[in-house]
C-alpha cells in the first residue's frame, strides 16, 4: 500500500470530484463543512427552492463558502427545479423540437439562462440529447427533441448556444445516449444491445454536434453498450475515452447520480464512485437525499470522499487523475467569469407556436377525465397545471381527455368512440392519438398547459 504524506491534500481532492444534494432551503452546517473541505459542487432539487428569491439567497450563501459550483436540473416544461412550485415558463424540448424553429429553441434556453443566471446558478443539467428511438422508453420521452438524430442534433445545439451565451453552462445529457432504453436507470441497470453502426449515427451523432457547438459539460448514462463495453458508460473507459478522443470533448464529465438503483444496486455507491473517477469521469453526482427515497447526504458524501481516497492509497486510482478532474473543474469555474454573449429575446410565444389542434377542440364548460399516471423519476411527482386550469371552468360541456402514456391509447380510443365530439389533449411524445378534436401539448409544465388552456376555452378563460 502507498503511503501519501500529504493525505489532506488527497482528502481535498476527493472533496473537489463530488456534487451532492441536500434536503431543506438554507444551507445546513454540514454543507458548509463540507464545502469548506473543498466540495466541487451542489445540485438543488425542488425541495431546496421555496421561490426565486430565496432560490437567489440559497445560491449567493453557497457560493460565499467557497468556489462551488451551484447545479440545477432545468430542462424546460416537465423538469425543472426553480419553477417546481409553479410549473416551468417554457416549453421542453418535445415542444421545441415539434415546432422545428432552432431560433425558437435558443431564445427559450438564453432566457432560460439568464433567469438562472440571475438567482446565482452555474450549470443547467441540460439539453437532453438522447434520442428517443423507443416510444416505450419510460424516463426520456417528451425531455427528448424527438425521434430521429437529426432533430436532436440542432435543436441541442441551439439550446446549448442559447444557454451558455445566457452565461450558464449547460451539460448535455446522457452519454452515449438513454432513448432506446426500456429500462429506467433510476430503477435497474438498462442495457441497449445494438451493433456500433446503429449507435454511430443514431445515438452518438448529437453528442457530436453539441461537443462542436461547445458544451462545457457532459453527463454519463447508466447504461451497457455490450457493443463497446459490458460496463454501464459511467464507468466505462471505453465510453469515456471515445467521447474524448473520438468526439474531442475537451470540458467536464459529470456522472449521472450515484444513487440511482443501475449503479447504487449494482457495484454501489462507493465503488461506482472509484470506477467512474477512473474511468475518466470528472464530477461525481451524489443524487438527490430527499426524493425518491431520503438518506443522509453528509454520510454518503463521507462514504464516496473515503472510498476515493482509499483506491489512492491502495494504487487503484491515481493522484494524477484526481488532479486533472480538479483542473477541468477549476477551467469551467473560470468559463463562468466570463460576460454573457447573448441578447436575450422574449420567448414567450414559443409555447403558444408549439402547442397545436385537429379539428375543433373549443369547449364551453369542460368535463375533465384525467387518466393520470406519473410523469417519471427524472420530473419528480406530475404537475396538474392543465386539469387545474381546465376544471376551473368545468360543466357539464363535452368530455376533455388528458392523456400522455402510450399505454393510455386503448382507453383513449375508448372514450372517443364512446363521446365522438371528445376533446383530446394529449402531453406524451409524438403518435397517433385517436380521435377528431384533438390537441398536442408534446409535454408538460405551465407553459405548454397555459397555451393548451387557450386553445380549449378560448374566451371563456
Amino acid at each position: 500500500m502507498v503511503s501519501f504524506p500529504k493525505g489532506s491534500m488527497i482528502r481535498r481532492l476527493a472533496h473537489a470530484a463530488v456534487v451532492t444534494g441536500f434536503v431543506g432551503t438554507d444551507v445546513p452546517d454540514w454543507l458548509a463543512r463540507r464545502i469548506d473541505a473543498g466540495l466541487g459542487g451542489v445540485c438543488w432539487f425542488a425541495q431546496n427552492v421555496a421561490d426565486e428569491s430565496q432560490a437567489a439567497t440559497l445560491a449567493g450563501a453557497l457560493h460565499g463558502l467557497g468556489p462551488v459550483l451551484v447545479m440545477s436540473d432545468e430542462e424546460g416544461g416537465d423538469v425543472t427545479r426553480l419553477e417546481a412550485a409553479t410549473g416551468s415558463s417554457y416549453p421542453g424540448h418535445a415542444a421545441l423540437g415539434a415546432l422545428d424553429d432552432v431560433h425558437a429553441t435558443r431564445r427559450v434556453a438564453a432566457a432560460m439562462g439568464r433567469r438562472l443566471r440571475d438567482v446565482g446558478v452555474d450549470v443547467a443539467l441540460a439539453p437532453v440529447v438522447d434520442v428517443n428511438a423507443d416510444p416505450e422508453n419510460p424516463v426520456i420521452g417528451v425531455r427528448s427533441f424527438g425521434a430521429t438524430s437529426e432533430v436532436v442534433a440542432r435543436h441541442g445545439a441551439a439550446f446549448v448556444t442559447g444557454l451558455q451565451g445566457a452565461g450558464v453552462a449547460a451539460c448535455a445529457k446522457h452519454f452515449p445516449g438513454h432513448g432506446s432504453t426500456r429500462t429506467d436507470s433510476h430503477l435497474a441497470l438498462p442495457t441497449v444491445a445494438d451493433p456500433v453502426e446503429v449507435l454511430r449515427e443514431r445515438d452518438l451523432a448529437p453528442f457530436r454536434t453539441v461537443v462542436e457547438a461547445g458544451v462545457q459539460c457532459v453527463m454519463t448514462a447508466h447504461v451497457v453498450f455490450p457493443a463497446y463495453d459490458s460496463e454501464p458508460a459511467t464507468l466505462s473507459p471505453a465510453l469515456l475515452g471515445l467521447l474524448r478522443q473520438d468526439l474531442g470533448f475537451e470540458g467536464v464529465v459529470v456522472t449521472d447520480a450515484l444513487d440511482m438503483k443501475a449503479i447504487s444496486d449494482g457495484v454501489g455507491h462507493a465503488e461506482g464512485a472509484v470506477r467512474s473517477l477512473a474511468a475518466g469521469a470528472d464530477l461525481l453526482c451524489i443524487g438527490n437525499p430527499g426524493y425518491p427515497e431520503t438518506y443522509d447526504a453528509d454520510a454518503r458524501v463521507g462514504l464516496v470522499v473515503d472510498a476515493v481516497v482509499a483506491a489512492v492509497e491502495q494504487g487503484r486510482l491515481s493522484v494524477e487523475r484526481l488532479e486533472q478532474a480538479a483542473a477541468r473543474v477549476a477551467a469551467l469555474r473560470a468559463w463562468l467569469r466570463d460576460d454573457p454573449t447573448a441578447a436575450v429575446e422574449d420567448a414567450g410565444d414559443v409555447a403558444a407556436r408549439a402547442v397545436t389542434r385537429r379539428g375543433d377542440v373549443r369547449v364551453a364548460r369542460p368535463r375533465v377525465v384525467d387518466l393520470g399516471g406519473a410523469v417519471n423519476i427524472a420530473a419528480g411527482d406530475r404537475d396538474r397545471h392543465l386539469r387545474d386550469l381546465l376544471e376551473a371552468s368545468a360543466g357539464d360541456g363535452r368530455l376533455v381527455v388528458l392523456a400522455r402514456h402510450p399505454s393510455q391509447l386503448a382507453e383513449v380510443a375508448d372514450l372517443v368512440g364512446r363521446h365522438p365530439e371528445a376533446v383530446v389533449v394529449w402531453s406524451g411524445i409524438d403518435l397517433e392519438v385517436p380521435g377528431d378534436h384533438v390537441v398536442l401539448t408534446h409535454g408538460g409544465g405551465r407553459a405548454v398547459a397555459e397555451a393548451a388552456a387557450d386553445l380549449v376555452l378560448g374566451e371563456v378563460r
